[in-house]
């Protein structure tokens, strides 16, 4: 125990967050057999649904959820971003996360956070105790915060994420394995931290059980080829969370949540594809693979998961929409998404959300016009490259889903109604005694 701990007393309230990457509530509930320790902890703790966010992507919820505001506040909205008064798109890093973390909320008010595996955190940062960054991390080099922490992840054969590739082949059998060695790995490392480490807050997230999901959730869901496997992954990565848990005393808050759900997936629907179909997408050439080639007769345009932008005058560089015209143009374009039906038949969009009811804070001047939640099945893309047809399928089977995510917490107090992403970081600071403006979150504390 150190000077610090000295001071501070024993008593001191310690928090470890374990995130599970787009684990629904549902396969949970539904198979108590499988997760014996997560039904452990709703039973005399915590349980419930947490509701994700607009849009339901990784690379736009974990921000929010590590800060507690939505994407017009962290300027993060999804995997590709716009730049501001261009037709340029980036991938979003770390270090294009502009609202504060819940990890340097902690550190400023004197307390200490280990960090491993978040997504989108990309450097990572020294002025906490320790960090690994997650998923969009190229290397080892580049992820973790000093050379200590680099050489036992190396020993521990540690993966930033899960070989993806190895899911488009038939036989899923390399896949399943190395998502193994990476889960495998990433409990060694979170067991050795939780022991090595005087942390206040210890924040890892598990992020193979979205790619187990992307690939092998159909078979799930249909009592496919590889259903056992699925299952057994999962009560692998059960008995992982048990283990960490019972690695603490009585008095450390342990929470895990995921942050979107999951569903079976069976049409990638090739939303700029539809536009160009429509008449309101169209290119300067036939060789076309990116924003920047769009024409000047361009009325509207996608970005993955599913935002659709109005190419606006004043906003677009090249803007063909007049400001006057542009909720006109917009109730247009929802008339049209609202109208767009898969080849079964059924109605793609199953809520169309408006950008002003989603997004607000300094940084909504990329949001989007509308974002299109999905009807159970149909997965959004948004390629500019063009399609031979708008509905296709692809190697996955499973698919991000709005509702569904959860959140299990070893403290019974905690109230899950009406919970969502943003409602995480106040509450961890309030469990950690760290003291916070409420005004600053669009959430508030479940504690």
């Amino acid at each position: 125990m150190d000077l610090f701990d000295r001071l501070r007393g024993d008593d001191a309230e310690r928090v470890v967050f374990l995130g599970i990457d787009g684990v629904p509530l549902d396969l949970v509930e539904d198979h108590p057999e499988v997760f014996e320790n997560l039904t452990a902890i709703a039973e005399t703790g915590s349980g419930g649904r947490l509701e994700s966010i607009v849009p339901p992507e990784s690379s736009a919820c974990w921000p929010s959820l590590t800060t507690g505001v939505n994407p017009g506040a962290t300027g993060v909205y999804g995997f590709q971003d716009r730049e501001r008064d261009s037709y340029e798109t980036y991938v979003p890093l770390g270090q294009h996360v502009e609202a504060t973390r819940l990890w340097d909320r902690v550190t400023d008010a004197g307390r200490d956070a280990t960090v491993l595996n978040v997504p989108v955190t990309l450097p990572p940062s020294t002025r906490i105790q320790r960090m690994a960054s997650g998923f969009l991390s190229p290397d080892l080099d580049s992820a973790t915060s000093d050379d200590g922490l680099r050489a036992t992840l190396d020993g521990f054969d540690y993966q930033i994420d899960v070989n993806a590739k190895l899911g488009h082949d038939d036989d899923k059998t390399e896949f399943i394995e190395n998502a193994y060695a990476t889960l495998d790995a990433r409990y060694e490392a979170f067991s050795h931290y939780l022991a090595e480490d005087d942390w206040d807050l210890f924040f890892g997230v598990f992020m193979s059980t979205d790619r187990v999901n992307h690939f092998l959730f159909g078979d799930y869901a249909t009592d496919g080829e590889y259903k056992a496997e699925f299952l057994e992954f999962y009560r692998t990565l059960d008995e992982y969370i048990g283990n960490l848990r019972a690695a603490l005393d009585d008095d450390t808050t342990f929470i895990v949540a995921s942050d979107h759900g999951f569903t079976r997936l069976e049409w990638e629907v090739n939303c700029n594809q539809f536009l160009a179909e429509e008449g309101w997408l169209s290119y300067d050439s036939d060789d076309h693979d990116a924003l920047t080639d769009i024409d000047d007769e361009t009325r509207a345009y996608s970005l993955i998961p599913g935002r659709f932008y109005l190419n606006l005058e004043g906003r677009e560089p090249n803007g063909t929409v007049p400001q006057s015209e542009y909720e006109a143009t917009r109730e247009e374009l929802i008339a049209d998404l609202e109208s767009l039906t898969g080849p079964d038949g059924r109605q793609v969009c199953k809520r169309i959300v408006k950008g002003e009811n989603a997004f607000d804070g300094a940084h909504d001047s990329i949001a989007p016009d509308l974002v299109v939640i999905p009807a159970d099945g149909f997965d959004l893309k948004s390629g500019f490259s063009g399609k031979e047809a708008v509905f296709t399928e692809g190697p996955r089977n499973g698919m991000h889903k709005f509702e569904n995510s959860l959140l299990y917490a070893t403290d019974p107090e905690i109230d899950l109604t009406d919970a969502n992403l943003f409602d995480v970081t106040p509450t961890i600071l309030d469990l950690l005694d760290v003291e916070y403006d409420s005004v600053e979150f669009d959430g508030s504390t479940l504690a």
